[in-house]
């Protein structure tokens, strides 16, 4: 008998079809090939799930989160229909309804509020992605009341950004991956931006470069850098001024690049700090060539970096004077920020070699907005990346902002090698919004609620100097707060201050868990009685896909989709999937239906506007602009010829950017992938804020009206207008008590203080930094019900640095009790040798409340599982001056989430972590032990 090979079917089929989309499993907007195949009942099921390789955003690259949509669209969790509460809230206790009572109830809380005094609804949404959408439905409404996640997740970093050169990291900017040489990183862990990051650090490695994870935390991307930096929480601004410092001592400047493209030379007024400026409005500078007074922007000029003028001196000179203090030298940061002085100069020793003696140049000329041309493209191989971690601290718009000056001063920015914008960013800031506050009854908002105040006539005040807004943004506390403050919203509300609110209304924001700072004090304040028995917030009104804890603290649920159910547009308006060589913007659609009674939140809005009457979704006639989200994505238009979607414009579908409204244009992105790229042209593709080529394409494109080519802000002059009015000058000043923290806090160049925690508890007793991450595998609370990254995460231990481990004799399997001045926890502990010395950590978002997204009461989630929230708090302890100040940056009033201080000891082991608290009821039941099910034949 012959041996027989045996026959496998290597190419079984996968699929009936596929159909191309965009993932929601994070904020990174990959690209999805989403498998169909016929279900018994002859509808199509998603078998699975891969990459698209066409995408620009992940190539074909797919990460466990992406994979795991599969599970996101089947969870036992989702929610089914509307509901009403029908118990005390907190309980979970709901009867479902239709969506006409569903919709006749919120139009019924939210009429009379608008009709009266519109201020009294609280609209605030979490990671939707649609931004411009909600801002847009809430300007309509007329509640200044209105932002979203930034606030408490990373404004910091994008304020810090835009004051400093117009744009940020991640959405607004990427390294040059092709070209970059040194590579480093900042604060960033593994949730955001993480295939892209993983794409261009393979680039990196493949080049032949070298990577820098600044960190205090050794995991995902800093694990596979080339040198770890295990920096002590909150001192990251001191560090990078420590560099600053060296380069300075050392003239490793790029003293050209400050020359032509930053304020480093224009003169500053000595009387007033503010920057000299001709009747036109113009910064002054001195040009080397003749020596005289001239506007920053003539043709031919060479601005003098070291040019006095009647006794003012130029930003350069100021920061040269203050770099070069002693205070900034590595040996007098070292000990604080955990590095040795000899690393410190290493690092920065490293960063001056690579970008200066391996300069090279591309052979492409190029026109600045000067009007001169340059043969040439310098480029410098050194490249920065920074996120939440070093956002996330009251010392953070500083730090970020010190960040940007240190890419700045070696001439990195826009060049080739270094970090580069994109589309629709940079922006100056005179081409954003300011925030406006002005609300009449039964009128829109006079302006958009968010936006880049210049000075203290921007802040959002009544003329009492009370607060407009219920988050107290735009005010003396955060002055240039430019995504609010989400975090203060529930706090503010049941305080009554600035003023009590009628309605709480909140979209995919876990407010009474993960996503709020004291957890246990908010649940409280959800549902505290007045002394009449009323609920003292009175109306919550919760949209989710999930049941999330939120959900048990609604009064009325409005049922959200699943992201492979509805429609979605991921908008050059609001939040991008562009590359720095193009603009890019993308959908998503139904590309199955929901099985449920449920609605896309965005379609949820548009159907309470048209009931309501609002301008902007109503014609004259009462009668509905939009049927849905989708029609309202095809045929809105913020402006002529500029609706949310920039490509296939036009009757034909034939013009990009600007453009008549084509009512194919949802099916166009269909075909094309669910994505549309524009290429920004050759030649225009570096030096983009002041390249004439590309700020000509940005025109085009509707990204501008004009040409905007600016100066990079070296010099905050919005800064020094609030810190001179803090120095008794000018019509709007700060209260007494502010005074004196808004002149140290808001100087114009970057500047590093401790943080706020520090001084307000005890650093003696309370010796460990406390900190949270998100994990690779998990992004929003919404993945944890997820069946395949559960078997990832399904718990989450402390993990302790060798030295507290030792000096508490633990061992594995151990707990230990973990006290701020705030409270106390008992959770398990493990050891990870890859950490600061004097920090502890865990994962973000694990932990669950028992009764939530349908888990059972003893899932390792619930009882294994736990929140570092406990321990934080939204306001800082008191410190004997009767003032409770906020946890939060001064300046933008970002949450200072990693500020936290805690001291550590060994504890039993109890039957599960605390605080425990009591199950809430799940309104969708619970889910079965397994899930498992056949998707076609």
């Amino acid at each position: 008998m012959t041996i027989q090979q045996p026959k496998i079917d290597t190419s079984p089929k996968i699929s009936d079809e596929i159909r191309k989309t965009t993932c929601y499993m994070c904020a990174c907007r990959c690209g999805i090939n989403v498998h169909m195949k016929d279900g018994p009942d002859g509808k199509r099921q998603v078998a699975y799930i891969e990459g698209n390789r066409d995408h620009p955003v992940n190539k074909g690259v797919l990460c466990a989160k992406g994979s795991a949509g599969i599970m996101q669209v089947n969870a036992p969790s989702r929610l089914k229909a509307p509901m009403k509460r029908v118990g005390p809230r907190g309980s979970g206790e709901f009867e479902e309804i239709s969506w006409d009572e569903a919709l006749d109830m919120a139009v019924g809380l939210l009429k009379p509020i608008r009709e009266k005094d519109p201020k009294k609804l609280a609209f605030f949404t979490g990671r939707d992605q649609s931004q411009s959408f909600t801002g847009f439905w809430a300007q309509n409404f007329g509640t200044p009341n209105f932002a979203a996640h930034g606030g408490f997740c990373s404004v910091n970093m994008a304020a810090g950004g835009i004051y400093t050169m117009g744009g940020a990291f991640w959405e607004f900017g990427q390294p040059d991956w092709d070209r970059s040489k040194l590579f480093m990183l900042f604060g960033v862990a593994e949730d955001h931006d993480s295939n892209p990051i993983k794409i261009g650090i393979g680039k990196i490695k493949g080049n032949g470069g070298k990577i820098i994870g600044v960190n205090p935390i050794r995991s995902g991307y800093n694990a596979v850098a080339d040198e770890w930096v295990g920096i002590t929480p909150g001192t990251d601004g001191l560090f990078i001024l420590a560099m600053v410092h060296e380069l300075f001592r050392a003239g490793k400047l790029d003293l050209e690049y400050l020359s032509r493209f930053t304020n480093a030379p224009v003169l500053i007024d000595a009387e007033t700090g503010l920057l000299m400026r001709d009747d036109a409005g113009k910064e002054l500078v001195i040009d080397r060539r003749t020596g005289k007074l001239v506007a920053f922007d003539q043709k031919g000029i060479l601005p003098d970096l070291a040019a006095t003028h009647e006794g003012n001196r130029t930003v350069f000179q100021l920061m040269a004077e203050k770099y070069l203090d002693p205070q900034y030298a590595p040996e007098a940061v070292a000990e604080r920020c955990g590095i040795s002085a000899d690393r410190i100069r290493k690092i920065t020793s490293e960063l001056a070699r690579v970008a200066f003696d391996e300069e090279f140049e591309l052979d492409q000329s190029w026109t600045d907005f000067r009007g001169d041309t340059h043969d040439k493209m310098v480029g410098r191989p050194v490249s920065f990346h920074s996120m939440r971690g070093v956002s996330a601290h009251s010392n953070g718009f500083q730090t970020c902002r010190a960040l940007h000056l240190l890419q700045i001063i070696l001439g990195t920015v826009e060049v080739p090698g270094g970090f580069r914008f994109k589309p629709p960013y940079p922006k100056p800031v005179s081409a954003h919004p300011k925030p406006h506050c002005g609300v009449q009854p039964n009128c829109p908002l006079d302006g958009p609620h968010l936006g880049f105040v210049h000075g203290p006539d921007d802040l959002m005040l009544n003329e009492d100097g009370s607060p407009a807004r219920i988050d107290k943004a735009f005010t003396w506390e955060n002055p240039m707060s430019s995504h609010g403050l989400m975090h203060m919203v529930i706090s503010n509300a049941h305080a009554g201050d600035p003023y009590k609110i009628d309605t709480l209304f909140m979209y995919m924001a876990n407010m009474s868990w993960n996503s709020s700072m004291n957890s246990g004090g908010v649940m409280k304040m959800l549902t505290d009685k007045d002394e009449n028995g009323d609920y003292v917030i009175p109306n919550i009104i919760y949209s989710d896909a999930y049941s999330s804890e939120m959900v048990a603290y609604a009064d009325l649920i409005l049922p959200d989709t699943t992201y492979l159910e509805r429609h979605d547009c991921i908008s050059l308006l609001d939040r991008p999937i562009c590359e720095a060589d193009a603009a890019a913007d993308a959908i998503r659609w139904p590309v199955i239906e929901p099985d449920r009674d449920v609605r896309g939140f965005q379609t949820t809005l548009v159907h309470l506007a048209n009931r309501l009457g609002m301008p902007g979704f109503v014609n004259e006639d009462g009668s509905a602009k939009y049927e849905d989200y989708a029609d309202y994505i095809v045929n809105h238009e913020r402006k002529p010829g500029i609706g949310p979607l920039a490509g296939f414009r036009g009757k034909d579908g034939d013009k990009v950017g600007r453009g008549e409204v084509n009512p194919d244009q949802l099916d166009k992105y269909i075909e094309n992938g669910g994505f549309f790229v524009e290429h920004v042209p050759a030649g225009a593709d570096y030096y983009k804020p002041w390249n004439s080529a590309y700020q000509d394409w940005a025109v085009g494109m509707g990204i501008f009206d004009k040409p905007e080519p600016y100066l990079f802000s070296l010099y905050s002059e919005p800064m020094r207008k609030f810190q001179r009015a803090a120095e008794g000058h000018g019509e709007r000043q700060p209260p007494e008590h502010l005074r004196q923290r808004v002149k140290e806090t808001m100087d114009p160049l970057p500047i590093w203080y401790a943080p706020f925690e520090d001084s307000h508890v005890d650093t003696d007793e309370f010796t460990v930094h406390a900190l949270t991450q998100r994990p690779m595998a998990m992004y929003h609370s919404w993945g944890t019900q997820n069946a395949w990254l559960r078997q990832i995460h399904g718990r989450n231990p402390l993990y302790v640095p060798t030295k507290i481990w030792e000096a508490n004799s633990f061992e594995d399997g151990d707990w230990a009790k973990v006290s701020s001045v705030h409270g106390s926890i008992t959770v398990p502990v493990a050891h990870m040798a890859a950490l600061n010395e004097n920090t502890v950590w865990t994962w973000n978002a694990i932990g669950k409340r028992k009764g939530a997204w349908a888990l059972e009461n003893d899932a390792p989630e619930a009882t294994k599982g736990f929140l570092l929230n406990h321990l934080i708090h939204e306001l800082l302890p008191p410190k004997g001056d009767g003032l409770r100040w906020s946890n939060s940056d001064p300046i933008t009033g970002q949450a200072a989430w990693f500020d936290l201080r805690v001291k550590i000891e060994k504890s039993a082991a109890p039957a599960e972590c605390d605080p425990a608290f009591p199950p809430i009821k799940s309104p969708v039941g619970q889910g079965p032990k397994e899930l498992k099910w056949k998707v076609g034949k």
